[in-house]
């Protein structure tokens, strides 16, 4: 297969990633005071989510098991797919003698941005519902695009450089 320089590097919403981060630093860790603090906007999970290049397709893969699909909105604008809603809590999470040993499942809201290809028109995507998994086909958007080279100039004068003194 003839090496393919991927036209989609960074297409990933920046600001899901450190989402995602954060949700790890934050609630990776039991916390000690068996407390769960309602989410907010900046600590809600973020859905693991596959994107790759199929033919001239883009195909995005989004896990979101135990959603009601009723509560997944999907929108595009401005050249970002978000897709964004809630997962509910379950009945062991009401429950007043459960105890949590561990806790990697979470409820409440999500959402996730992704940066489509300037291009993209709302006609170019479809999305299914199965299983836990929505999948979203963006037609036609994995085509190879050329960027545009910008030159940096260069102001300085000679290089400068510092020895390192040894402790």
């Amino acid at each position: 297969m003839p090496d393919r320089r991927n036209p989609f590097e960074g297409v990933t919403d920046f600001v899901s990633e450190l989402s995602r981060l954060r949700s790890l630093g934050v609630h990776g860790a039991l916390e000690s005071s068996g407390d769960n603090p309602e989410r907010t906007h900046a600590s809600a999970w973020v859905p693991s989510t596959d994107i790759l290049a199929t033919g001239d397709d883009l195909v995005i893969r989004i896990e979101l098991a135990g959603v009601d699909p009723a509560d997944v909105d999907l929108r595009f604008n401005h050249g970002v797919l978000t897709v964004s809603g809630a997962r509910q809590a379950g009945e062991a999470e009401h429950a007043e003698d459960a105890t949590f040993l561990v806790r990697e499942r979470y409820h409440g809201e999500f959402r996730r941005a992704i940066t489509l290809p300037d291009d993209v028109t709302p006609e170019q995507i479809e999305a299914t519902f199965e299983d836990g998994l929505v999948t979203i086909v963006v037609q036609g958007a994995a085509t190879d695009r050329d960027g545009s080279r910008i030159e940096i100039a260069h102001r300085g004068g000679a290089r400068k450089s510092r020895r390192v003194q040894p402790s």
